[in-house]
């Protein structure tokens, strides 16, 4: 008989892992709706739905493996960083969705959300103050107008499979929908700034590198709280505290 894997659980949500059976549990059946439909819009590998019973969500797992962790090496030829590069560009050309997606936030509602943090932040003693102030400024560079695209809107590096040299799959598709292709990019190379240009070379190089450092910063000081409040740890070695100290 399989096993029940916890894979991530926390207040919000709880996905479990029965051999090759992922049981996506959500008490938000919106999210489990955006998940559903992105999937069947987006031009890359996704999992196959096998049945849905809110709030359940069951997909069949999909091969291959991931190009690595936050806070751990990074694996994986330049070629698989590259396909998933290719596979990532795929999505961004694609026809854009209906919805707004988590990278579709309006400069002046993130610039608003970034300044709050950062002050709970400083305030709460959670991070040094000028940590905290040269991040904000980097982050600056990722408030400006872009064109939008289809985001996956949460693509960390454990959301891409690949099997040598092909992408097998994309999973975790409940923050996706119109938004900024650059947030995608720096999402899923956050701590893992070494294999940016690999990924580039299949998605292409017409990109703002600034913007995407900018990206690093804005994800990396948005999350560390809600990190720390949901018993994960944002100070792990190569994590998103790393991250931030990297840009002083």
């Amino acid at each position: 008989m399989d096993e029940v894997e916890v894979v991530v659980a926390h207040s919000e949500r709880a996905t479990l892992r029965v051999g090759d059976v992922f049981l996506k549990v959500d008490a938000d059946q919106a999210r489990l709706d955006v998940e559903v439909e992105m999937m069947d819009l987006a031009p890359v590998p996704t999992p196959q739905v096998l049945w849905r019973k809110p709030p359940v969500l069951a997909i069949a797992a999909v091969p291959g493996a991931t190009l690595g962790r936050l806070g751990g090496p990074s694996t994986g030829s330049p070629a698989a960083w590259a396909a998933a590069g290719a596979a990532i560009r795929r999505l961004h050309d694609a026809p854009l969705p209906s919805r707004l997606g988590r990278a579709g936030k309006s400069m002046t509602a993130l610039a608003a959300e970034l300044d709050a943090e950062c002050a709970s932040l400083v305030t709460n003693g959670v991070l040094p103050a000028d940590l905290v102030a040269r991040n904000r400024r980097v982050a600056e560079a990722a408030l400006r107008p872009r064109t939008p695209a289809f985001t996956h809107g949460d693509l960390q590096i454990a959301h891409i499979f690949v099997d040598g040299d092909e992408v097998t799959g994309v999973i975790d598709w409940s923050e996706a929908g119109r938004g900024d292709a650059l947030y995608d990019l720096a999402t899923f190379t956050l701590g893992h700034e070494e294999r940016l240009a690999d990924l580039l070379a299949g998605y292409g190089t017409d990109v703002d590198l600034d913007v995407i450092r900018a990206w690093w910063s804005v994800r990396s000081l948005l999350v560390v709280r809600w990190l720390t409040e949901h018993g994960f740890d944002p100070f792990a070695p190569g994590c998103e505290v790393d991250v931030l100290r990297s840009r002083m």
